[in-house]
């Protein structure tokens, strides 16, 4: 692509940033049909297409005109990473050459993609990847909707199977960009989007309380998922920043909140790591707190990082630990890291990728 056509593209407005309505009222104010605006619509987010040629049942004449007013900002696969254990890790290339990463995750039936949200993070959380990152900037909802495409399309490719599963989880604190997360939701699950049950998607903060609360009222159907890796303040400000302004005080009311307005059960992750978090007293905490509400616990096995010494814990504690919260009455899953011979920790092939070779 000549420097030309790349400014071209930078200059033009991502159609797919046009509501319906908007489309209707361009349509008609250049001399087109208004019935013509669902057809394109259609191929945007029913299609997924890629380039205006694409839409077949729509004139040449208006493609036309639609390629030179109009740009879509396709997501592409920059590079793909294929595990033993068949999870598929990919770093994704943005319009403006930006990098972000989506996984596909395989378990028996169930496929899950993990998509990311923002272009690196600001929350700076310890034991991450992608904390270690500068924030560049939110994704919009059609750069994570096309992430969802794109991994949708490696899951038939290499499983024969669409995807189950959407998990708000890859690069990036989704409540800090949630207008574009709660679109992207909203084109996934919609009758003339990809048509996915909102049941099937997990939004995960590391702890937002307004906006915890803002999701309830907004009568959001995606889950929600609390990153919390620790159950008293002291550690987890050592390891989660975010914690010193959404202290797990204010993450309690968030969550009674949330779950008084949507009546639905929440997922605490938890990364058990050694030697921090990993006690029966850690243990009695984290059983406290998962008092508040309904609630199930998924510990976490940890990928390592270069730029942090946390490790996991040991296998005679982890069992400890998970006993004494499920013999008291809690639903606890163990998930087990995925991806261990590629660059499996949220990041890693972001920083690789942004690397000169």
């Amino acid at each position: 692509m000549t420097l030309i056509a790349d400014i071209n593209i930078l200059n033009k407005k991502d159609i797919r940033k046009l509501t319906l309505d908007d489309l209707k009222a361009w349509l008609v104010d250049n001399g087109e049909k208004a019935f013509r605006a669902k057809q394109v619509y259609e191929w945007l987010w029913k299609h997924s297409a890629q380039s205006f040629t694409e839409m077949n049942n729509v004139s040449l004449a208006l493609r036309e005109k639609l390629e030179q007013n109009f740009a879509i900002n396709a997501v592409q696969v920059a590079t793909e990473q294929l595990s033993n254990d068949g999870t598929i890790k990919s770093a994704f290339r943005l319009y403006d050459s930006n990098i972000v990463e989506g996984v596909l995750i395989p378990h028996d039936e169930r496929k899950t993609a993990c998509v990311s949200s923002q272009v690196g993070c600001s929350l700076t959380c310890k034991f991450c990847a992608t904390g270690y990152m500068d924030r560049v900037r939110n994704l919009d909802a059609a750069e994570i909707y096309d992430q969802v495409v794109r991994i949708n399309e490696q899951s038939l490719r290499q499983y024969g199977q669409p995807l189950t599963n959407i998990v708000y989880m890859g690069m990036g604190e989704p409540m800090l960009n949630y207008a574009n997360v709660m679109k992207s939701i909203e084109r996934i699950t919609a009758h003339d989007g990809l048509g996915m049950a909102a049941r099937r998607i997990t939004v995960s903060t590391a702890g937002i309380a307004k906006m915890i609360k803002k999701m309830a009222d907004d009568g959001v159907k995606a889950n929600l998922a609390l990153s919390l890796h620790a159950a008293n303040d002291e550690k987890r400000n050592q390891i989660m920043p975010i914690n010193e302004t959404n202290s797990l005080e204010a993450l309690k009311d968030a969550l009674k909140h949330y779950h008084q307005v949507t009546g639905r059960k929440v997922t605490y992750e938890y990364i058990v790591f050694d030697n921090f978090n990993d006690t029966l007293q850690d243990a009695e905490e984290l059983l406290r707190f998962s008092k508040i509400i309904p609630c199930k616990i998924n510990l976490i096995e940890y990928n390592p990082i270069e730029n942090a010494d946390f490790v996991n814990t040991d296998d005679d504690r982890l069992q400890q630990f998970i006993y004494y919260l499920a013999d008291r009455g809690l639903q606890v899953n163990v998930r087990r890291s995925r991806g261990k011979d590629i660059d499996a920790a949220c990041g890693q092939l972001a920083v690789k990728e942004k690397q000169p070779a």
